[in-house]
C-alpha cells in the first residue's frame, strides 16, 4: 500500500458533509483532517500499488458533491520515531 495525502478546497458551508461523505463512502481513506489555509480538508488515502493515482483523485476524490478543487501529494517513505 502507498500513501498520498489529499488536500481538498470545498463550496463554502459544504466542508463537514464532504468529509463525512468520504469517511463514509471511501474505503481508502485513512483519515480526515480538517484544516486552515487555503484548503479546507486534508485526507490520507492509502492507493494499492498499481492503483492509479490521478483516476482515483479524479473519479472517486472530485465527484464528491461539494468538492471544488483538490492537491494531492505522493509520498515516498513514512517516519516515525525510533525507527529507520
Amino acid at each position: 500500500m502507498r500513501a498520498i495525502f489529499v488536500m481538498v478546497k470545498c463550496e463554502m458551508g459544504h466542508a463537514y458533509r464532504v468529509a463525512r461523505e468520504m469517511a463514509d463512502n471511501i474505503p481508502e481513506l485513512s483519515e480526515m483532517h480538517s484544516i486552515s489555509g487555503q484548503y479546507d480538508l486534508m485526507g490520507k488515502f492509502y492507493l494499492e500499488p498499481d492503483q492509479d493515482i490521478g483516476l482515483f483523485v479524479v473519479e472517486t476524490l472530485q465527484t464528491v458533491p461539494g468538492v471544488k478543487d483538490t492537491y494531492t501529494l505522493q509520498t515516498f517513505n513514512a517516519f516515525s520515531a525510533g525507527k529507520t
